[in-house]
């Protein structure tokens, strides 16, 4: 059998058996991996410090106001959500007996003054008198004994007038005491602002609230023409935050309206609450958003702003691996890659990339995806494909 016809009868099936093959490897091959890319751009970056638990809306001017002593309440001039003004009687609390201890203190007040009447009178009678004897013994008509004794109860009457004049001063600070004991048992507003919550009813028993003692206040007024937001920050981004810096305010009830601010106040001191962070509150002011109404006691995040660098080349935080590594997909070889990059500036969008990539080049942002890895076959994902 010559070499021509061996050729003949086995290079057909070479070449079928190779397509075979070629076409199994093609087949059995691993599928390229769809991974989303994000051009690497220039903008803002900023280093950015949030709240480590929700902050809350307070007013400027907040007051729970309690009776200094307890009883039933007589008089509620107020419901909740009413406005007030400053000075506004707002309580009172059963107080007949201080009353008739007021009139009692008037009428005692009233007669030391008639007493005063009487007694200095009759000291001037006195003094008259005496002043008479001192002429007549100059003329040697009466004895200098007669005039020492009418000089002497001169001066008695007098004592007397300025003693009777100490108990109308002593019935006035009577008058007085009984007018602050008073004072207990009623409740005046301190400044304009909305009655936000009321604790008992008429005839209800009133219960004051001494120091040290968690008790409801009788009714708590807010002023809500001045809001800020106070918020629990980490206790080592304490030193960082001063005040003045821009703060970024987000509202639950306002998902979509982030509002700008200032900080205006740093606690001097650390909260140890237990089983919580070591936290120190910082307050913010922002800026009302017109045509809303903000209530006291909104939960709200506060971001603050610590530095700010403009145009530079950055990436989405998210696309780091360990901190300092991106993926690219190489375009020649279609494979993904790690390369090594040197940050700079970073918070939880956006980190500024300092060396290892150029504007205009492309990384993987998809890292989560199955299959992502160094070395493997990629392609980058359509509208369709992010979408999904």
């Amino acid at each position: 059998m010559n070499t021509s016809f061996l050729l003949r009868r086995v290079l057909p099936a070479l070449i079928v058996l190779a397509l075979a093959g070629g076409a199994w490897f093609w087949n059995t091959r691993s599928k390229p991996v769809i991974v989303v890319l994000k051009i690497v751009d220039r903008g803002n970056v900023e280093s950015t410090v949030v709240n480590t638990r929700a902050g809350t809306v307070e007013a400027c001017l907040r007051t729970r106001l309690s009776t200094i002593m307890g009883g039933r309440i007589e008089y509620l001039g107020v419901k909740e959500g009413d406005k007030v003004k400053k000075g506004q009687l707002l309580m009172k609390l059963w107080n007949d007996d201080q009353k008739a201890q007021q009139t009692l203190a008037e009428a005692q007040r009233a007669m030391a003054a008639q007493r005063v009447k009487e007694v200095c009178t009759t000291a001037a009678s006195a003094t008259r008198e005496a002043e008479r004897q001192t002429s007549l013994k100059n003329k040697g008509f009466v004895s200098e004994a007669r005039e020492d004794a009418a000089r002497s109860e001169a001066d008695v009457r007098i004592a007397g007038c300025e003693t009777a004049r100490a108990d109308v001063t002593q019935a006035a600070a009577r008058v007085a005491v009984t007018k602050v004991e008073q004072g207990r048992m009623v409740l005046y507003a301190p400044f304009d602002g909305t009655v936000a919550k009321i604790v008992g009813e008429l005839g209800e028993y009133s219960t004051p609230s001494p120091p040290g003692v968690q008790t409801p206040p009788a009714i708590d007024l807010i002023d809500e023409s001045c809001l800020y937001v106070k918020a629990p920050m980490d206790e080592i981004d304490a030193p960082k935050i001063k005040v003045g810096l821009p703060v970024r305010v987000s509202l639950d009830a306002l998902p979509k309206q982030p509002l700008t601010g200032k900080v205006r106040r740093v606690a001097p001191y650390v909260s140890a609450v237990e089983k919580q962070a070591r936290t120190v509150d910082v307050e913010v002011d922002f800026e009302r958003p017109a045509g809303v109404n903000l209530l006291v006691g909104y939960s709200a995040d506060v971001e603050i702003v610590l530095n700010n660098r403009p145009k530079v080349l950055r990436v989405p935080t998210a696309a780091l691996i360990e901190g300092s590594k991106v993926m690219v997909l190489n375009a020649d070889s279609g494979t993904l890659e790690e390369r090594k990059v040197k940050v700079g500036m970073a918070n939880w969008e956006f980190t500024e990339i300092v060396e290892g990539l150029a504007e205009g080049e492309r990384i993987v942002i998809s890292l989560e995806r199955e299959g992502v890895k160094v070395g493997a076959r990629a392609t980058a994902a359509t509208a369709d494909d992010k979408a999904k």
